[in-house]
This record gives structure tokens, C-alpha cells and sequence, in this order.
């Protein structure tokens, strides 16, 4: 006899005979061998050609195990609908890759569907996905299951029960490798305009995956359906040839939107790499399209002192009057904003803000006079007429968001470079001020909470009203929830200002390996959209409903 065992943790084990979980449900049938289920904590996709959903672990006995299909059932989907074809695929390389596809069903409505796989016969030990597609528009509050409830043999069903396996939110795989013509789009960050169009913007990295310098613009995709569906991608910063070289040496990467609460005006700010500079610093010459040099702003000395093209890289931005539908050319501001003793000043990716006294806020960082890197703010007190670079919140942080409180002090939240390979002491930095960056001090959470692997987080906070009519907020935060590895996306909620986040409202929404950056915003009073990085898609945006997250 064997034991067919689901697992519903990851961290339970598969014993021939024996299971050691009271959550696993055994089942005897008369063969030898095991099947393993899992259904990972992930997002079913929009725009993705196929989606893994449940991973399918195939033990074989003594003797070769005759496989003549599955029956999949979709128990939990809120609209089967929604779900246009079921597929059984190999197992590819990748985490979640698809090799080749064994059988495959449309699905019609119906709540299970037999998928045929005829004359497999399975005598190591076999990986498979249960797998579907998606219409191409699906309502973002709905769940999608597909989990394989018999595997079907010559000899007979075995049959899988399944035992709490959970639902998938439904996301928008927003940008996916090439699409457009771009090779790989990164740095998420997402806005909602007054008039409640969300504007998602990203690096549009035309030739390779790395970061600056390179073909690199900055893109933008709008939606005016709370993101069910999105425009096509417009480039909003893009140097061109700018001052004869090629666009592999006038990159832009690294934006940051911020809209103004008080006019609706909205701002895009962008690092600009213009031409490349050597090991000592020193602007290089005669760089043409075959040039194959490559500098980084954030190591050796990609960026220097000064606030010329040919010394730094330069911080630009742009404005919309209509809600992200026409931009103005980009402005310098460099020599505006950064020291000329710094090496480099630049946006942090994601979102800015407003103050309640109508003061704009981005979120900047860069490198101090001796290359150090550094966290702080940019602000402007006269509708983004002028702007003016605070003073440096701490040392040796990188990428930073801000929120401003109740109390009216500004809680700037920070990458820090000290957490890397730490997992007993691991939290991001924070600091707060009350002058716009003039003086700052430490939060007490400071490096104890909101445990990262090195990554960019966003912070946002979020206006509601209690269920007994109370004007209320809450801090969100999003992240890889992982010491050591980009993974494990999570949304996480504080009540009290940054001091807790509990587990009780904390949301996984995405366990997969990718880069991990993100950016929240308020689609509405009782929506929460995110735009991440996944190890499913280049870019993926979802919505969370307040309800899910504000359990309190």
C-alpha cells in the first residue's frame, strides 16, 4: 500500500507509510508510491500566458506508475468563468518555469474538468503543474483555485484531498520580459492621481537587465479601472542622443511620482547618467553605440563631486497637468538640489508625498563627499517652483520612503546596507523629523523591526473611516520578509505610528524569488494597490482590500 499526502506547509515532510502532521490528510490505496501536493503562496496572473498554481510531486513504487490523466477541480474560484483553459506541464528549471505541456482542457464554466494524459508512464520520481490561463480582464477582488483532486491511472483514480489549500489572488502581470521591445522593466513606483487614475512607473531597460549606465528610460502605464486594465506603456524621461552620444550613455533609471493633493499637478523625478566616467573618476571620451564600457552610479567613482553632465549624474524631472496623459520636457535641478561637494544626489524609487500644509516631498538619497552613501528628502514650499535638499537622515542607506504622521513629523523609512547576510540583528533604518530635514533623530523601532535582505520598501499611509465613523489612518509597509533572499512579498500594518506591526496584519501576498521592490498606493477608501517586482513577471500590480490587511 502507499500514503497519498498533501502537504500544506512547506516545511512538512513526505514519509513513505508515515506523515508526522495532523494538518496532512492520508489516504490508502492499493499500489506503492506517494503523491505530494503543494499550492504555493503566489498570484494568478492576468496577461500571462499560463500560470503555475499547484505543484504536483509523483513517487513511483517498485513498478512504473501508468499515468492517464487528472481531474482538477476549482473549489474556492469566485467566478470559474474567469479561468479559460487548465493545463498539466513538466516542471521546468526555474522556481515556478513550465516545461512541456502534458495535457490540456478549456474549462467552460464547469467547477472540474478531467485533463487526459494518455500512456505516461511515470518511473522516477515526476514533477508536474496544475496550471491555468485567465481571461484577459478579470476583477482584482476575485480568487482563483485549480488543485488536482485525482490522479488518474490504468489501474484506477488515487484520489488527493485537498486539506486547506488556499485560494490565489488575482494580479496584473504588468510588464513581462521584452514586452515592447524592452528587455527587462524594474523599479516599480505608483501613484494615484486626484482623479483616482493610477499611474505605474518603471525603468524601461531597452538592451540588458543591469542598471545604469545603459538604454534605459522612464515608462509609465496609466489605468483609469482601479487597474484592472492599463494604457500602453509612454515614455516620460527619454535623453535621446543627448549631446552626441548614444543611448547606451544617456540613461535614466530610478524614478520616483509624487502628486500634489493641493492642484493635481504631477511630478516625476529621475537620475540622468550622461556619458561615463573611469576609475579615477574622469569624464572618458570618444564613447560611440560599440563602446562596451560600463559604470554604476552607486559604485567606484561612476558619479563625482561638482553638478556638471560630465562630472555627476544629474537629477531631472517632469510635470503633468492632466493626470500622466502629457509630460513637459525634463528640467535639471542638480545644480538646484545637490552639493557640489557630494558625489551623487538622486530620486529613491517609489512614491513621494504631500504635507497637509500643501509642502512636496521625494524621497532622495546619495554619496557623501567621501563616496558614503546617505538617505534624506527633497522638498519644495512653493508648488514645485523651486526645491531645496535637506540635510542626510543617516549614513551607509540607500533607498528610502516617507510618510508624514499625525502629529506632522516626517517618518523617513531606509534600506540599510548593514543588514546585509545580518539575520540576528536586521531591521530597516528610520528616522523622524519635525524641521524638513534640518535635524533628525532615530525612531525607537530603528533597525528592530521590518526585518529586509538589503531591498528597496515602501511605505505609505492610508485614510479611512472606522466602522463607527472615525476619520482613521494606517502605516503600511511592503518588503521581501526575508533576512537573506528578495522573497517572500509582504504587506504589513501599523496602528501606533511605526512602534508595532503586528502578525495579525500582516499579509503574504507573493512567496516567490524576485527583486522585491515595490511601491503601495490608495486606489481608493478601501483598496490598497500594490506594484512589485515578482519572480512570476518583470512587474506585477494587485489589489488588496483594506478588510484583508486593518484587523484589528
Amino acid at each position: 500500500m502507499i500514503f497519498v499526502t498533501l502537504w500544506t506547509m512547506k516545511s512538512l515532510k513526505f514519509f513513505v507509510g508515515i506523515s508526522l502532521s495532523v494538518l496532512s490528510l492520508i489516504v490508502v490505496i492499493p499500489a506503492e508510491g506517494g503523491v505530494v501536493a503543494h499550492s504555493p503562496r503566489i498570484p494568478v496572473l492576468v496577461g500571462k500566458k499560463v500560470n503555475p498554481m499547484q505543484k504536483i510531486e509523483i513517487i513511483p513504487g517498485v513498478d512504473p506508475l501508468e499515468m492517464t490523466g487528472m481531474t482538477v477541480d476549482f473549489t474556492g474560484t469566485t467566478d470559474v468563468d474567469d479561468i479559460v483553459s487548465v493545463g498539466i506541464y513538466i516542471a521546468g528549471r526555474g522556481e515556478y518555469s513550465l516545461g512541456e505541456c502534458l495535457g490540456k482542457r478549456k474549462v467552460k464554466g464547469r467547477g472540474e474538468v478531467r485533463v487526459d494524459i494518455p500512456g505516461m508512464a511515470v518511473g522516477d520520481t515526476l514533477r508536474l503543474w496544475v496550471a491555468v490561463s485567465l481571461r484577459d480582464t478579470v476583477d482584482l477582488s476575485h480568487c482563483v483555485s485549480a488543485h488536482c483532486r485525482e490522479l488518474l491511472t490504468k489501474d484506477g483514480a488515487v484520489g488527493i484531498e485537498r486539506t486547506g489549500g488556499e485560494s490565489h489572488r488575482v494580479g496584473v502581470a504588468l510588464r513581462q520580459k521584452r514586452q515592447d521591445g524592452v528587455v527587462s522593466s524594474r523599479i516599480p513606483g505608483l501613484a494615484t492621481a486626484n482623479d483616482g487614475t493610477l499611474l505605474a512607473i518603471f525603468d524601461a531597460r531597452h538592451d540588458s537587465r543591469r542598471d545604469l549606465q545603459g538604454d534605459i528610460d522612464i515608462a509609465l502605464h496609466r489605468s483609469t479601472d482601479g487597474g484592472m486594465t492599463w494604457k500602453p506603456m509612454q515614455r516620460i524621461i527619454d535623453m535621446g542622443q543627448w549631446g552626441g552620444l548614444p543611448e547606451k550613455y544617456n540613461g535614466v533609471s530610478d524614478a520616483c511620482i509624487l502628486v500634489d493633493r493641493k492642484n493635481g499637478d504631477v511630478y516625476v523625478a529621475g537620475l540622468w547618467m550622461h556619458g561615463a566616467l573611469d576609475g579615477d573618476g574622469k569624464w572618458i571620451e570618444g564613447l560611440t553605440a560599440d563602446s562596451t564600457y560600463w559604470v554604476h552610479q552607486w559604485k567606484e567613482r561612476g558619479s563625482q563631486p561638482g553638478t556638471g553632465v560630465k562630472e555627476t549624474c544629474q537629477f531631472l524631472i517632469v510635470k503633468s497637468r492632466d493626470n500622466g496623459l502629457t509630460w513637459s520636457a525634463p528640467r535639471n535641478i542638480t545644480a538646484e538640489t545637490k552639493r557640489p561637494e557630494w558625489w551623487l544626489y538622486a530620486p529613491s524609487p517609489g512614491q513621494g508625498i504631500t504635507l497637509g500644509d500643501g509642502t512636496l516631498v521625494f524621497p532622495t538619497e546619495g554619496r557623501d563627499k567621501d563616496g558614503v552613501t546617505f538617505s534624506n528628502i527633497m522638498y519644495s514650499q512653493d508648488n514645485g517652483a523651486t526645491w531645496v535638499a535637506s540635510e542626510p537622515a543617516y549614513d551607509d542607506v540607500t533607498e528610502c520612503n516617507a510618510v508624514e504622521l499625525d502629529d506632522g513629523a516626517i517618518m523617513l523609512n531606509m534600506r540599510d546596507n548593514r543588514n546585509r547576510k545580518s539575520v540576528e540583528v536586521n531591521g530597516r533604518r528610520v528616522c523622524m523629523t519635525r524641521d524638513l530635514g534640518k535635524t533628525w533623530t532615530e525612531h525607537p523601532t530603528s533597525r528592530s523591526a521590518l526585518r529586509e535582505p538589503v531591498c528597496m520598501g515602501s511605505l505609505h499611509r492610508h485614510h479611512y473611516v472606522s466602522s463607527d465613523g472615525q476619520p482613521c489612518s494606517v502605516l503600511l509597509f511592503s518588503n521581501p520578509d526575508n533576512p537573506l533572499v528578495r522573497r517572500d512579498m509582504t504587506l504589513k500594518a501599523s496602528f501606533d505610528r511605526g512602534m508595532t506591526w503586528p502578525v495579525e496584519n500582516q499579509v503574504l501576498y507573493d512567496e516567490s524569488k524576485g527583486w522585491g521592490y515595490s511601491s503601495i498606493t490608495s486606489i481608493d477608501e478601501h483598496t490598497i494597490g500594490i506594484l512589485y517586482e515578482s519572480g512570476l513577471a518583470n512587474i506585477v500590480f494587485i489589489a488588496v482590500e483594506l478588510d484583508e490587511i486593518v484587523k484589528k
